[in-house]
């Protein structure tokens, strides 16, 4: 078993494409489902992500290997682990689909066409209240048009997943991706008028040491009280947690059940804080809202293709300017 067999089978000839004439004529596909393998870690979870049987994704890597002639994975009832030969596989095979999604998207883009699979990543209570509307219209207008939409606090990488999009918040880090802002991010502090009435107002950041507080209970510290209180929740003399969640939904509805006070997101509370169930608390002027950050939409291809081009449109003209949950 040579390494070289694969290096020879996805050299690239001049017009970036040679390599698939010498593939069978299934081989992208075997070679896309090898990747969704490698990224679940499972035959089953690759099925669950092509909306196929495990034993369909078992049958095309065993092809794959009997055309490559090297084993690829070793397998075994509790894992897949990757042989030599499939980890040089699966590191080539990422930049050669990479390339022909982004020779697709480039091409389709000329035709206006809005079609073809739109795939989607972003926290999961925005996908479902803002997304998923835009998406069905999107779907209505063009039939032609299908759409994943992985619902996931993980930052995703639209360059490794294969992603058309992912919607991020918070200050952006220096990156190859485009970005569009979508809308700015306010963090809001939030109690129901119940709790108020029952524990007092907080007229300073100090005051929060003597209140209950509803924190996030694992992810990214982005809309976590480090920012408000200089530390994590729960450190003495900074408050006592009493609820930890890892959904938006739920800590929303903690603070609406008067368990304490939330820390949240205006698209996540401006809803509520205009009609009145939460209450929005201002000590010391809010400070963390001093520096800039937004909620954008990351795409990697500098020319995007129709369909990118008309739901990136369609989702800015739904959240609109000023953002319609801004309280």
């Amino acid at each position: 078993m040579r390494l070289s067999r694969i290096a020879d089978k996805l050299t690239l000839s001049s017009n970036g494409f040679a390599w698939i004439a010498k593939m069978r004529p299934h081989f992208a596909e075997y070679l896309a489902t090898f990747v969704d393998v490698v990224r679940a870690g499972s035959f089953s979870g690759a099925a669950r992500r092509r909306a196929v049987t495990p034993s369909a994704i078992v049958r095309q890597i065993d092809a794959l290997e009997a055309d490559l002639g090297v084993a690829l994975l070793i397998r075994s009832t509790r894992a897949l682990t990757l042989t030599d030969a499939g980890q040089r596989l699966h590191e080539r095979a990422l930049r050669h689909l990479e390339e022909l999604a982004d020779t697709h998207a480039e091409v389709s883009a000329f035709d206006g066409s809005v079609s073809g699979t739109l795939r989607i990543a972003c926290f999961p209570t925005f996908g479902k209240r803002y997304v998923l509307p835009v998406v069905a219209a999107l779907q209505a207008e063009n039939p032609a048009l299908n759409v994943e939409l992985d619902l996931t606090e993980r930052l995703a990488d639209p360059v490794i997943e294969r992603l058309d999009v992912v919607i991020r918040m918070g200050a952006l880090t220096d990156s190859t991706l485009i970005a569009t802002r979508l809308a700015p991010l306010t963090r809001l502090l939030v109690a129901s008028p119940t709790y108020l009435a029952s524990a007092g107002t907080p007229q300073s950041i100090e005051d929060l040491s003597s209140h209950h507080l509803v924190d996030k209970l694992h992810g990214a510290d982005l809309l976590g009280w480090r920012d408000v209180l200089g530390c994590p929740a729960g450190h003495a003399g900074n408050g006592r947690v009493t609820f930890r969640s890892d959904d938006f939904e739920a800590l929303r509805a903690a603070a609406q059940a008067g368990i304490g006070i939330a820390f949240l997101s205006s698209w996540v509370v401006g809803p509520d804080i205009r009609t009145g169930r939460l209450v929005r608390l201002r000590p010391d002027d809010e400070p963390w809202n001093d520096a800039p950050a937004g909620i954008h939409l990351l795409r990697a291809l500098p020319q995007p293709s129709a369909k990118v081009r008309a739901f990136t449109e369609a989702l800015r003209a739904s959240i609109e300017s000023p953002p319609i949950w801004e309280p």
